[in-house]
């Protein structure tokens, strides 16, 4: 079996998807193969730069991921371009391991944690998909602490998503993590033992 598991920025992923491989399932984290494709010499960090610039480059070869970050947030046509350079390969090996974990481990759940699953339009790829929500004020007050962002900046960046209300309204499953921690895990043990995995 396998899951998509989406939400916001900041809306707590990787706080339950945590909770889930706790449990037993098989993480494919977008993120992680996000940051894998832009490490240096790997050929979709060479397309970024070709198209980006050397600017968005430090001194030893990584990504200035802050650089990066400004020019796309503040423009949904560098985003548009950023995303038509790395989503193909992050989707390909996503899919690769997909294949590996469903075929040498059937009995597992597989879960991939895409936090742009709807923008991108892959919930068609999964069985079910898991909405980790929190209300937005909530969600804008926790990326400006976590990131050290202002207001504006932080804005910027939840409106760069889809809202989470409408990711909500089309989740198979929601997961609200506006509460305490144990009141989200209570909430995966009940999708657990739902699903028979227990």
């Amino acid at each position: 079996m396998n899951i998509g598991l989406t939400g916001g920025i900041a809306t707590g992923k990787s706080t339950v998807s945590a909770l889930l491989v706790a449990k037993g399932a098989l993480l494919i984290d977008a993120d992680a193969i996000a940051r894998e494709v832009m490490l240096p010499g790997h050929p979709v960090l060479a397309a970024v730069i070709q198209h980006f610039g050397q600017a968005i480059v430090n001194n030893d070869g990584t990504l200035h991921r802050k650089k990066l970050a400004d020019i796309v947030f503040g423009d949904p046509v560098q985003r548009q371009a950023l995303n038509d350079i790395t989503h193909p390969a992050i989707r390909e090996e996503m899919r690769l391991r997909m294949e590996a974990y469903e075929r040498e481990q059937p009995d597992k759940l597989v879960l991939a944690d895409i936090p742009l699953m709807y923008e991108s339009g892959l919930e068609n790829l999964y069985e079910e998909i898991m909405v980790v929500y929190v209300p937005r004020d909530v969600q804008l007050r926790r990326l400006m602490l976590r990131d050290g962002l202002t207001e504006e900046q932080a804005e910027l960046r939840l409106s760069a998503q889809m809202d989470i209300e409408q990711k909500k309204s089309l989740a198979d499953i929601v997961i609200d993590n506006s509460g305490t921690q144990a009141k989200t895990k209570r909430q995966i043990d009940q999708f657990w033992q739902r699903k028979g995995l227990a």
